[in-house]
């Protein structure tokens, strides 16, 4: 099984000598799950529900010693955590993960550790995709950022503060307070709406789960109407099965998201991403997304493809879950996107999805050795990149 890993570090197909012959405008879209990029504050969450939803400061992340200077309308607020039910109400949630990582944490959490983090993440979006395209990545998403500041220490990071990275970031009712955002290129991505969609799960209690929202970021790329969909959906935590119900709900609710979408414009090109906690043969991308592995299968009713189902056909993983072999990390496209033969049209389409898997990516000793070189090993920092490789598409056009 640890075999499977180390072939992805040779699965990278060169463009072929007749496309290096011709002229190609190339894009790289891709995401990273960045393994817990928490800064070394311990935060908690301010929700001021007497300002816009759509404003940022409506749900932020603020340090935990800066509540005392805060308004709170309700210090004993039990109610549902969602935007409808704090309207009117000004509440502070402590964020559960943020304690674990300060320097007097365990894990001995410090600035100099932070910012390695933070070289280590900067160093792999600016190789994502350049043995094609050149350049970095012209849109990421990023999962498991605590806030919205990492995000912006991350963008000014060296190694790819110069591609100057525009943000979309929300923060989310995960219980952990870990969110999802994305970055992207000023200068090719034109953003004109974003929005985060919430996934209503429950226990077996019946209590409400809170897990990552669906954010949604709408736009122009090269001048070519498109939506991204980045996901981060709930775990297995309980077992597969017990917790396939939760996925399905979120396949649900991306399904809603990527038709509504659709329907507006049927000539928008979609892109849906992330950490989905399932295969791509799992029922929740195969039932209830409905995303086919196969082009042949698009049709009427299936207008979305899964760009990973060939890789997942041959072995490759992106991480180990339980010390098995899973591709939890995929890319899903519409129909528009796909062109037989990667034709090569005078609008954007898929050349290639990968996992990105370089040898720096890669454990090379002890009981993980070809898993993913992860940050962390229990409380000790290792000077790693994260648990699961990271995903990405080429695109291609007529220059």
């Amino acid at each position: 099984m640890k075999n499977l890993f180390t072939l992805l570090a040779i699965l990278s197909i060169s463009l072929s000598s007749a496309q290096q012959k011709r002229q190609v405008r190339a894009a790289t879209v891709g995401f990273l799950n960045v393994e817990n990029l928490w800064d070394t504050v311990r935060s908690a969450d301010y929700i001021d529900g007497t300002k816009d939803r759509s404003n940022p400061a409506f749900h932020r992340s603020v340090p935990l010693d800066s509540i005392k200077y805060l308004e709170v309308t309700d210090k004993d607020y039990k109610g549902p955590w969602n935007d409808e039910s704090l309207i009117g109400k000004k509440v502070v949630r402590i964020q559960g993960g943020s304690e674990e990582f300060t320097p007097k944490s365990g894990k001995n959490y410090t600035y100099k550790v932070y910012k390695q983090k933070l070289e280590n993440e900067a160093r792999v979006i600016s190789e994502m995709g350049r043995s094609y395209t050149g350049t970095a990545p012209v849109v990421v998403g990023l999962i498991e950022v605590e806030n919205r500041q990492v995000v912006e220490d991350l963008v000014k990071e060296p190694a790819i503060a110069k591609y100057d990275y525009g943000i979309v970031h929300y923060n989310s009712y995960d219980y952990r307070g870990i969110d999802i955002a994305f970055i992207y290129q000023k200068r090719r991505f034109t953003p004109s709406k974003s929005w985060k969609k919430e996934i209503k799960i429950f226990g077996d209690s019946g209590n409400r789960e809170y897990t990552r929202d669906i954010v949604v970021m709408t736009g122009f790329l090269d001048n070519e109407k498109v939506a991204f969909f980045l996901n981060h959906w709930p775990s297995r935590r309980g077992g597969e099965a017990i917790s396939l119900p939760k996925r399905n709900a979120a396949a649900t609710v991306l399904k809603q998201q990527m038709d509504s979408v659709r329907a507006l414009d049927p000539s928008t090109k979609l892109f849906a991403m992330g950490d989905f906690n399932d295969d791509p043969v799992s029922s929740s991308l195969k039932n209830y997304l409905k995303a086919v592995g196969n082009p042949k299968d698009l049709n009427e009713d299936n207008h979305y493809l899964n760009l990973m189902y060939p890789l997942y056909k041959k072995g490759v993983a992106s991480l180990a879950y339980q010390d098995a072999p899973n591709l939890f990390d995929q890319i899903i496209v519409s129909s528009n996107l796909y062109s037989p033969n990667n034709q090569l049209r005078k609008d954007y389409s898929v050349f290639k999805a990968e996992i990105y898997a370089p040898d720096y990516l890669i454990t090379k000793e002890g009981n993980y050795k070809g898993y993913p070189f992860r940050s962390w090993n229990g409380d000790k920092f290792t000077g790693g990149y994260s648990d699961h490789f990271p995903a990405f598409v080429i695109l291609q056009k007529e220059p």
